[in-house]
């Protein structure tokens, strides 16, 4: 397995390989990797013959500084990880490799069709901006056939989804269901900085989420929300920044349970904003 930093390196690696015919899978992560993202790998690695796993903590899908100085960052650990399930190669750039002082200081403009204005978008001013910027420069470095997110991140996902359509890049992006601990904690970096009494906590977001799908045919959409948003915010620590059953493809709030619906979910536990969905 090799580890490139510099963009230079990597796109020499990528004509080799695209001259030889390869087929490439892509993993763009912030590293911290647990099992859902070893999850992504793994698929990458058993449908194509060449998987890149990128990992950068991206300074320009963070609007608050706090978080982004303590986003827990551990390359060794992670190359561990990655070269045990058959990853071929990590570009882990530094952030002066990938933008210049101009894209550090100014946003990224999108076009995202009013996927944006709801649920992370409305709370995290910026974050798609940054996180297009990044995959839409990963993906032209890279030139992967096909991509793998994880549907944690749902919003990020239809997000990309756009982004692929409107661009008109030829990558095919897979998502892959969300991986959970035993618990049924929604595995994440962020679960790293919960203490163990945090921990036990969070289990109820979704915990509650899956009790949630018990209630849809007796409550409308916004009743349910209610009722969650109460359950969530009885279990100490826990405060529910917001929940919101949406049309899974539009992601705008519904009346009804007419449309396939998605409900997503953001909740602070202590300092550690944690986020999980449910398909209803």
């Amino acid at each position: 397995m090799k580890i490139i930093q510099l963009k230079k390196d990597l796109l020499s690696e990528i004509d080799s390989l695209k001259i030889s015919g390869k087929k490439i899978g892509f993993v763009p992560t912030m590293g911290a990797l647990h099992a859902g993202h070893i999850a992504l790998v793994s698929q990458s690695v058993a449908q194509n013959d060449i998987t890149i796993v990128s990992v950068f903590v991206n300074p320009t899908q963070f609007n608050n500084k706090t978080d982004l100085d303590k986003y827990p960052r551990n390359l060794k650990k992670d190359a561990d990880l990655l070269q045990q399930v058959g990853c071929d190669l990590i570009f882990a750039p530094e952030a002066a490799e990938i933008y210049n002082a101009e894209e550090l200081d100014n946003r990224f403009s999108f076009d995202f069709g009013g996927l944006d204005k709801v649920m992370e978008g409305k709370f995290r001013p910026g974050h798609f901006n940054g996180v297009v910027q990044i995959v839409s420069k990963l993906f032209k470095l890279v030139q992967p056939d096909r991509a793998y997110f994880g549907e944690k991140d749902f919003q990020q996902l239809a997000i990309i989804h756009h982004m692929v359509k409107l661009f008109g890049l030829s990558v095919e992006i897979i998502d892959c269901p969300i991986v959970r601990e035993d618990s049924g904690l929604a595995m994440s970096s962020r679960n790293e900085r919960l203490t163990i009494d945090q921990r036990k906590k969070a289990v109820e977001i979704s915990k509650v989420l899956f009790e949630s799908r018990n209630f849809a045919a007796q409550m409308s959409p916004a009743d349910l929300t209610q009722w969650v948003v109460d359950k969530i915010n009885e279990v100490p620590e826990l405060e529910v920044e917001y929940y919101e059953i949406v049309d899974s493809t539009t992601l705008q709030s519904i009346d009804d349970w007419t449309e396939p619906a998605v409900g997503c979910v953001a909740v602070f536990c202590g300092e550690v904003r944690l986020i999980d969905n449910i398909r209803y």
